[in-house]
């Protein structure tokens, strides 16, 4: 028998642990959707999970402040009209997520840094385009306001939140149902997988596949007989994918290099209880004062449990080594930007004093006045012709107005309420 050589690493020795029971988040009733939604999203202000309600499309969201049990009664994110397949934290806006839903629909939310009193149910935009569920959400890591969106139509979308219009839309590519979408790091590529069993590589922009089916991988590590869906995360600042199975109790992770065999096993952590998803903190989020590298949120039926790895370090100074600069909130380009041909890879902060996230900060979408679109008058004919268009046009200009008069009335009524709702908590937090 060969003696297995052990690759030196700086991550060689990573122990992963569960967090106390006060830590975690219990009594959420979590949906049962289907196997390629991603459960739940977390970023440094907020947790998001995807719950149930009463048939209806809805995900709670709950401040990393706040664990241990969840009241029954806390407000809940609603607008969908069938379940929530999908949710993604806006990575330059911690206070803007997105949803999809098997109504067909995309909804952009702006989250308060406050509790809301009520259910959240409007949001900032609906995008309609696709003409099935929509099951992949996807941000783009460079651009502002850049959203992609997957459904079982086979067509990907991706949108400009900013305006709610579509950028581009990706409808011959896959010949079946997508499974799953991903970025590269500037955001000039996708990678996609198809029920079909090819991997693509696609140019958005040009709208041409550039690469798939490739001949064989750089490396084949067998995992086990399970029949469950692997999960994956990757830390591009550590070069540590970490591999999650759906139903499985462990949390498997590998570092990748440059050099044969390119994959090396490092650990495992292993609990009791397997899960049902699995939420990552981006790295900015985490600890870095107890040398944390990556931190989980493990899905249970009922509760939310943090699990955290940390690399063990006996001193207490900033591990350059373990954290360099990593992707902040700021966007590197505008979506007409990257739309033109342009690329940026990520702005980088340091972790060094660690990561205080940015004061709430609200998305505005601008869309387009129909009247910019107007199609021309044609030719008078006749003085009675040309009177009925001209009164059905004023008729049209009151009515714009009208709605336009009613709108303002009813943002400056959700002003008025956000502000009674901001001294309520106040005078609460007060008497406590």
């Amino acid at each position: 028998m060969s003696r297995r050589v052990v690759r030196q690493s700086k991550f060689r020795h990573v122990f992963g642990q569960a967090a106390k029971a006060d830590q975690s988040y219990e009594d959420i009733r979590v949906s049962k959707v289907t196997w390629d939604s991603s459960f739940c999203a977390v970023n440094p202000k907020f947790l998001a999970i995807i719950v149930e309600a009463g048939g209806g499309g809805a995900f709670i969201v709950l401040p990393l402040a706040k664990t241990g049990r969840v009241d029954k009664n806390y407000p809940l994110v609603t607008g969908h009209t069938a379940p929530v397949l999908d949710i993604d934290w806006c990575p330059h806006n911690d206070n803007v997520i997105a949803s999809a839903s098997d109504d067909t629909t995309v909804m952009v939310w702006q989250i308060p840094d406050y509790t809301p009193m009520r259910n959240i149910t409007e949001s900032i935009i609906t995008l309609e385009g696709h003409s099935k569920r929509v099951g992949i959400l996807c941000w783009h890591p460079t651009a502002r306001n850049v959203l992609l969106s997957a459904g079982g139509d086979n067509v990907i979308i991706i949108w400009n939140v900013g305006t709610g219009e579509v950028l581009l839309s990706l409808d011959d590519m896959h010949p079946d149902v997508i499974h799953s979408v991903c970025w590269n790091s500037n955001g000039s590529l996708l990678a996609t997988t198809c029920k079909d069993k090819t991997l693509r590589i696609i140019d958005p922009r040009k709208g041409q596949v550039v690469a798939n089916n490739f001949e064989e991988p750089v490396a084949l590590q067998e995992m086990d007989t399970s029949n469950g869906v692997l999960l994956p995360f990757y830390d591009p600042d550590s070069s540590i994918v970490y591999l999650c199975g759906k139903g499985d109790s462990s949390i498997r992770y590998f570092e990748i290099t440059d050099e044969p065999p390119f994959v090396h096993y490092l650990n495992t952590f292993s609990s009791k209880e397997p899960q049902r998803g699995m939420g990552f903190m981006p790295k900015r989020g985490l600890e870095v004062n107890k040398c944390e590298i990556a931190r989980f949120y493990k899905l249970h039926e009922r509760k939310c449990e943090p699990i955290i790895m940390t690399v063990p370090r006996k001193s207490d100074l900033f591990q350059d080594d373990l954290y360099p600069d990593t992707p902040g909130p700021e966007p590197a380009l505008e979506a007409d930007e990257w739309l033109s041909g342009q690329d940026a890879e990520p702005v980088l902060i340091s972790l060094r004093d660690g990561y205080i996230p940015p004061k709430h900060r609200e998305l505005r979408v601008t869309k387009r006045n129909i009247l910019d679109v107007r199609p021309p008058s044609g030719p008078r004919r006749s003085q009675s012709a040309s009177d009925a268009p001209l009164s059905q046009q004023h008729t049209l200009e009151t009515l714009l107005e009208e709605i336009k008069a009613l709108r303002e009335q009813v943002q400056a009524q959700e002003q008025r309420i956000t502000a009674l709702e901001n001294m309520l908590c106040e005078l609460v937090d007060g008497t406590d």
